[in-house]
């Protein structure tokens, strides 16, 4: 389990970084996408830790049908054994975090 923990907080790491964004108000009209590019990205691109992909409807769908606010309430909590509280981003407010599954599930419709 203990190694599992450190493999996580790697590929969270590992999504760290990115560039910033100009201005104040490009921050905060892509607040979702760039929380994700820094912190979601590593697992919910790969699938690592059985998380969904983005783009995936189908394993999205599963987890909206209980709605956003658990979607988001399992965000900020975890989702042991993968998913660790506030998906590592422990400066990220409510807002950021719903911003970025926000930014995830629009990019996960089915067509």
């Amino acid at each position: 389990m203990q190694r599992w923990w450190v493999l996580a907080c790697a590929l969270v790491i590992a999504g760290c970084g990115g560039t910033e964004e100009s201005g104040q108000g490009a921050a905060v009209a892509n607040v979702g996408e760039t929380t994700y590019q820094r912190y979601c990205f590593s697992c919910h691109a790969s699938g690592a830790a059985g998380a969904p992909r983005v783009g995936d409807a189908e394993a999205w769908a599963l987890r909206t049908e209980k709605g956003e606010d658990v979607l988001l309430a399992s965000t900020i909590e975890g989702m042991p054994p993968g998913m660790p509280p506030r998906g590592m981003c422990l400066q990220c407010s409510d807002e950021d975090l719903a911003a970025a599954i926000d930014y995830m599930l629009d990019r996960s419709k089915a067509n």
